[in-house]
């Protein structure tokens, strides 16, 4: 365990919270070089666990957490597109606009009203 917070899983190789997770995995995917403006023995708890990147980064690797783990076919980094957005957007646009359908009867075509909105 990383920072003490509630795991969620085993992740690279040890049990670790998402935000350990992600921390580790950006740090590697991204190459990043942190340093300690302290003494390099930050306290890395649930409260504190992003104060300094390089302690951070540092109990990740103590504890086990291995960069080979990392997969670069998963967890893409970067702005996502939301698939459920664009997937509602394309649905929406197959719905017969209000004036395009004459006295479109709601008791006719509830089932048809139910899918459009499930």
């Amino acid at each position: 365990m990383v920072c003490g917070d509630k795991s969620a899983g085993k992740h690279y190789g040890v049990a670790a919270c998402y935000g350990c997770k992600g921390f580790f995995r950006r740090t590697i995917r991204s190459s990043q070089t942190y340093s300690c403006r302290f003494d390099s023995k930050c306290l890395i708890d649930k409260d504190q666990r992003n104060a300094c990147r390089y302690c951070r980064f540092k109990r990740c690797l103590e504890v086990g957490m291995e960069p080979e783990a990392i997969r670069p076919d998963r967890d893409v980094i970067g702005k996502q597109k939301n698939p459920r957005k664009r997937k509602m957007k394309r649905e929406s646009s197959s719905l017969p606009s209000p004036g395009g359908v004459e006295n479109l009867n709601y008791i006719d075509h509830g089932d048809m009203l139910l899918s459009y909105m499930v």
